[in-house]
C-alpha cells in the first residue's frame, strides 16, 4: 500500500500536466498584446476588445490567403471581390474600408493611392507569429484610418523570440478550374539571430464570368532577419515583393462593357531598431513602400497606370516609473506621393507626436489615457484624445473606452479620373476639396473567463461621424469640375457626407477544450449587430454596403494524426441590384469552407482535402463582383520543427 508521501507524489505527477495545460489555455484566452497600448499588456487589461490569432493555427484552416483567414475572425467583415487574395476590403464596426488600419510589425500598410490595396499584405502566412485585431477607435496612437480598428500582423523575425528553434514548411495544392498553389517558409533562430523566408503563389484559370474569367496569379516573396547586437540592442530588417495579376470584372463598376484586369506590384521594406535596459525601452522604425498599379477596363481603351510611394518613420520611447506607472511617447512622419496618368502627380506629408500613460490603481483597476497631435499638409493640425479603462475581478473584466478618430482622403478620392481627356457617364470622379473625416467613439464591455476554457467578450459601441467620405451619384450640372465630363452624364462624385452615426453590439466567443490523448477542440465565433444612421435622402455606396448583422466562426478538432476545420459566415445587409448585368447583392447569405487533414508521417507530412463555398452559394459582397461557387481542392503539406 502506498504511504502518504507516495500518494502525494503520484497526485502531483498527474496534476502537473493538467496545471500546465490549464496555464497554457489561460494564456491563449488572455494573451499579451502590443497593439492596444504599444506596451506589452494582457489583452483583458487594455480596456479594449481584441481578437488574437496564433500563427501556428493558420495552416490547419480552410483558407488560401491572409484576407481569407481574416474573413472568419469574429466581428471582422471582409468584403471580398475575388478569391485567394485577389482583392478584399476590411470593415470593422460598420466603418468603410478606408477606416481600418493594417499594420505589419508596427509599420502602416495602408496605401496612399486607395484603400482597396490594404489587403495586399506583403508577408506569407508561415511567417506570422500572431495577428492582433483591435476593434474600435485607435487614432490617438496610430493616427489616420484607425477608426473602426487596427489589424496588426506580427511576424516571427520581428517578434523578439529568444529561444533557439527551427521550422520548415512547404505545401502544394491543386484543384478545379486549373488551380495550383504552392507555399513555403523557413525560420531559423539561434537565440541571437533569426532569419525568416517565405513564398506563396496562388494561381487559377478562374470560373466563368461575363465575357471573361475570374483568373488570378498572385505571388509573394519575403525575406526578414533580426539580430541581438547585445543584451540591449536588437536590429530587424525585412524586404518583400508582392505581385497580383487578376481578372477585375465588377471590382469598381457595374458597366456591361467591364471585362477588367488589373496588375498590382508592391515592394515593401522596413527596419526596426530596439533598445531595452531596465525600465527604459526605445524603438526606431522606418518603412518604404512602392506600389505600381495597372488597371485596364477592357481591351478598347488605354490602361490606368499609377505609381504610389509611402515613406514612414516612427520613434517610440517607453519608461516604467514603477510596476504601476508607465509612459509611452512617440514621433511619426509620413511622406506620400503618386504619379499617375489618371490621377496626376501629387505629394503629401504628415507628422504627429503622441503620448500615452498606463496607470494601475490598486490590483484591479487600470487607466490608459493617450493624446496625439496630428499634422497634415492638407488639413492642418488635429488634437486626438483617447481614454481606456479596465477593472479586473476574478473571472470578469469590465472595460470602457472613448476617443476621437480622424481619416484623410486618399489620392483616388481626391483625384480619380482628373487626367483623362473624357470621362464616360457612370464613372467615379475625385474631389480635391474633400475635408478630413472626424468621429468620436464610445464603447463599454466585459470579458468573462469561464473554467479556463471559455472567454466571452461582449461590447456595446457607438461612433458619431462627420464629413464621412463616400461616392454619391451626381448629375453633370452639380459636378464641381466639368471640363472632361459629358454634359448628359451622371457621375459618382467623392463627397463629405454630413453625419453618419453607427450604434452596435458585438459578442465574441473563444472556446478551447483539451481532450484525452492530445486531442483538442478550438472554436472562435462572433456576432455583430449594427444600425447606421445616414442623413435622409443621402445616396452613398460603401456606407450602405456594410453588414447590419454578421456572424462568423472558425472551428477545429485537432488530433495528433489528423484535424478537421470548418469556417463559416452569415451576413445581412441592404439588397442591391444592377439588372443590366444581372448582378444582385442578396439581403443575406451563408457560406462555409471545410478542410480535413491527415498526417501520413506524424508531425511531418500531411495530406488534405478542402472545399470552399461547400454549399455552392451564389453571392456577391459588393455589387458586380461575383464570388466563386463551390471549389474543390486538395494537396500535401510538409512540416519540420526543431
Amino acid at each position: 500500500m502506498f504511504n502518504i508521501k507516495s500518494r502525494l507524489l503520484l497526485a502531483a505527477a498527474f496534476a502537473s500536466p493538467a496545471i500546465g495545460l490549464a496555464q497554457e489555455t489561460q494564456q491563449q484566452l488572455d494573451p499579451v498584446t502590443v497593439t492596444a497600448t504599444i506596451q506589452p499588456t494582457t489583452s483583458s487589461r487594455t480596456g479594449r476588445n481584441l481578437v488574437i490569432i496564433k500563427g501556428e493555427d493558420i495552416s490547419r484552416l480552410p483558407v488560401n490567403s491572409i484576407d481569407e483567414l481574416l474573413r472568419y475572425v469574429p466581428g471582422l467583415e471582409v468584403q471580398a471581390r475575388g478569391p485567394m487574395g485577389a482583392q478584399s476590403d476590411f470593415v470593422l464596426r460598420g466603418g468603410t474600408f478606408q477606416q481600418v488600419l493594417v499594420v505589419i510589425d508596427g509599420m502602416r500598410v495602408n496605401d496612399p493611392n486607395t484603400g482597396h490595396f490594404n489587403s495586399y499584405i506583403p508577408v506569407t502566412p508561415g511567417e506570422i507569429d500572431r495577428i492582433e485585431i483591435l476593434k474600435g477607435a485607435a487614432s490617438a496612437i496610430y493616427g489616420s484610418e484607425a477608426v473602426g480598428g487596427v489589424i496588426h500582423i506580427i511576424t516571427k523575425a520581428f517578434a523578439g523570440i529568444t529561444r533557439a528553434q527551427q521550422s520548415y514548411n512547404a505545401s502544394v495544392t491543386g484543384g478545379a478550374y486549373g488551380l495550383w498553389n504552392v507555399g513555403g517558409n523557413a525560420f531559423i533562430n539561434t537565440g541571437k539571430t533569426a532569419i525568416s523566408a517565405g513564398v506563396l503563389s496562388n494561381n487559377t484559370d478562374g470560373q466563368d464570368q461575363r465575357g471573361t474569367k475570374g483568373f488570378l496569379h498572385l505571388n509573394t516573396f519575403s525575406l526578414s532577419a533580426s539580430h541581438h547586437i547585445n543584451d540591449k540592442w536588437q536590429l530587424a530588417l525585412r524586404s518583400s515583393y508582392d505581385t497580383r495579376y487578376f481578372g477585375a470584372q465588377g471590382f469598381y463598376t457595374t458597366a456591361a462593357s467591364d471585362t477588367a484586369r488589373e496588375n498590382v506590384s508592391t515592394w515593401w521594406n522596413q527596419l526596426q531598431l530596439k533598445y531595452q535596459s531596465g525600465k527604459d525601452k526605445f524603438s526606431l522604425l522606418a518603412g518604404y513602400k512602392s506600389v505600381t498599379d495597372t488597371y485596364r477596363f477592357n481591351g478598347l481603351g488605354a490602361a490606368n497606370a499609377s505609381d504610389s510611394k509611402l515613406f514612414q518613420t516612427l520613434a517610440v520611447y517607453e519608461h516604467a516609473f514603477s510596476e504601476k506607472t508607465a509612459v509611452t511617447g512617440g514621433l511619426q512622419f509620413q511622406d506620400k506621393s503618386i504619379s499617375s496618368n489618371d490621377r496626376g502627380d501629387h505629394n503629401l506629408q504628415q507628422a504627429a507626436a503622441f503620448v500615452g500613460v498606463t496607470q494601475k490603481i490598486g490590483e484591479r483597476f487600470l487607466v490608459n489615457p493617450a493624446l496625439r497631435l496630428d499634422w497634415n499638409e492638407e488639413s492642418g493640425y488635429e488634437l486626438v484624445p483617447q481614454l481606456n479603462l479596465s477593472y479586473r475581478a476574478d473571472w470578469v473584466q469590465l472595460r470602457a473606452s472613448a476617443g476621437k478618430t480622424i481619416r484623410d482622403a486618399d489620392f483616388t478620392e481626391r483625384y480619380n479620373n482628373y487626367e483623362k481627356a473624357l470621362v464616360a457617364t457612370g464613372q467615379r470622379v475625385g474631389n480635391p476639396a474633400l475635408t478630413s473625416e472626424h468621429s468620436f467613439s464610445y464603447e463599454a464591455g466585459a470579458d468573462f473567463f469561464i473554467h479556463d476554457r471559455i472567454r466571452i467578450s461582449s461590447t456595446v459601441f457607438r461612433r458619431e461621424q462627420s464629413d464621412v467620405i463616400d461616392w454619391t451619384p451626381t448629375p453633370y450640372a452639380d459636378m464641381p469640375r466639368q471640363s472632361n465630363l459629358a454634359p448628359t452624364g451622371t457621375y459618382a462624385l467623392a463627397k463629405n457626407i454630413s453625419k453618419v452615426n453607427t450604434t452596435g453590439l458585438e459578442t465574441d466567443v473563444q472556446y478551447i477544450q483539451p481532450l484525452a490523448h492530445q486531442h483538442k477542440i478550438v472554436l472562435n465565433a462572433g456576432l455583430v449587430w449594427m444600425d447606421t444612421e445616414v442623413p435622409s435622402g443621402t445616396a452613398s455606396f460603401y456606407i450602405v454596403s456594410n453588414a447590419r448583422f454578421l456572424t462568423n466562426f472558425s472551428a477545429q478538432y485537432v488530433a495528433p494524426r489528423w484535424s478537421l476545420s470548418v469556417n463559416g459566415l452569415y451576413k445581412e445587409r441592404n439588397a442591391q441590384s444592377a439588372p443590366g448585368i444581372k448582378a444582385f447583392v442578396d439581403k443575406s447569405y451563408f457560406v462555409m469552407n471545410v478542410k480535413a487533414e491527415y498526417f501520413v508521417i506524424k508531425d511531418r507530412l500531411a495530406i488534405f482535402g478542402q472545399a470552399d463555398n461547400v454549399l455552392d452559394k451564389s453571392y456577391q459582397d459588393l455589387l458586380g463582383a461575383q464570388m466563386p461557387g463551390v471549389w474543390l481542392m486538395g494537396g500535401a503539406r510538409f512540416s519540420l520543427n526543431k
